[in-house]
């Protein structure tokens, strides 16, 4: 079986080490080499190509950033960003989404037994996420101002004229690696008065902030990341906190979220098979739901429950997928209603729920 080289790029040796230390724990991993910073890993790229490089962003002599960009247009190869949570560190995370990244991960640290247990199986599935991964050419372009001003969630919803009924329509997404592109095409692609959405992106605490930030600054909707009873709202994506569950629930005649921690399901958290199972009990055929690129079979078990409740479901395209190992494990189980590609997904959504 052929393992997948790794090169790690970091300036400290105590995270160069601990990815090490967890890297070569998986039989299908092989380090390839280790580099202090841009100017090491360009050496060692004369001699070798790895299958995928973990690339920390705040280096000496080199960012980054501008390693990332030589590399893209020189050596495209999957680049997981190994990135601090402090808040610089999340905008530049999702910077080099945007210059041909596949995946975020956050530095590794000393914690509990269950949380480097935990650390060990979402970076080993990164990297071999990443190792299957399309690698993409630069596409940053600085995010436009948005047309016109829109009302806060906040400020609409005590009105009651967004907020939905249990017996309207809503939408649930989930998505993983490239997931964070594919998002940013549907979203803008939605009307003001879209469905509510609800959206499980595997994605890093506190990088979940930062992501919705970023698509509330460019789409036409309100974006924001989901708080705990947060209502169900039209002309509104939720994005599930990094690190928590999120489900769909009733508080009352409307929908909402509900926010938890928990156990990792189908080795995620927030796990989208969560979120389509909750919304199987809660929402039945009242859901509209698609599931995106990435790898993995989180959400196939869920997509198949939503169909047996009456959901419509969709499931992105191979062609258009980063990866297609979730919209395909899904399309296994025979719950998906229908294939598309990307940039038609957020169309048949809006026309499913009329």
């Amino acid at each position: 079986m052929h393992k997948i080289k790794v090169l790690i790029v970091d300036d400290s040796a105590v995270v160069r080490q601990t990815l090490v230390d967890i890297l070569s724990s998986d039989p299908q991993i092989e380090i390839m080499a280790t580099a202090i910073d841009p100017y090491v890993a360009a050496e060692k790229l004369k001699k070798e190509i790895p299958d995928v490089i973990t690339l920390d962003i705040e280096m000496p002599r080199m960012d980054g950033l501008t390693f990332l960009q030589k590399l893209m247009k020189q050596h495209p190869v999957p680049v997981v960003i190994c990135s601090s949570v402090a808040e610089e560190g999340t905008d530049n995370a999702l910077k080099a989404l945007d210059y041909g990244a596949v995946e975020i991960i956050a530095k590794p640290k000393v914690g509990t037994k269950k949380f480097l247990e935990e650390s060990s199986i979402r970076l080993i599935d990164k990297i071999k996420a990443a190792a299957q991964a399309r690698t993409r050419p630069i596409r940053f372009k600085a995010p436009p101002l948005k047309v016109s001003p829109k009302l806060s969630a906040d400020a609409v919803i005590p009105r009651g004229s967004t907020s939905v009924g249990a017996t309207e329509k809503i939408c649930l997404v989930g998505a993983s690696t490239g997931g964070t592109e594919a998002l940013r095409v549907f979203l803008e692609a939605q009307p003001p008065n879209c469905p509510p959405i609800a959206i499980v992106q595997h994605m890093p605490e506190h990088f979940t902030a930062a992501f919705a930030r970023r698509l509330d600054g460019i789409c036409r909707i309100n974006v924001k990341e989901a708080r705990d009873g947060d209502l169900m709202v039209r002309g509104q994506a939720l994005i599930a906190p990094g690190d928590k569950h999120m489900l769909l629930k009733r508080n009352g005649t409307r929908y909402c979220v509900e926010v938890k921690g928990g156990p990792l399901v189908s080795r995620h958290r927030p796990s989208v098979d969560v979120l389509f199972r909750s919304g199987a009990r809660y929402g039945g055929a009242n859901v509209v739901a698609a599931i995106m690129t990435g790898m993995g079979d989180d959400g196939a078990k869920g997509i198949r429950e939503l169909k047996d409740a009456g959901a419509y479901t969709i499931a992105q395209d191979e062609a258009s997928c980063v990866v297609f190992g979730m919209p395909q494990e899904a399309i296994k189980t025979g719950g998906v209603d229908k294939v598309l590609p990307l940039t038609k997904i957020a169309a048949e959504i809006v026309r499913a729920c009329g």
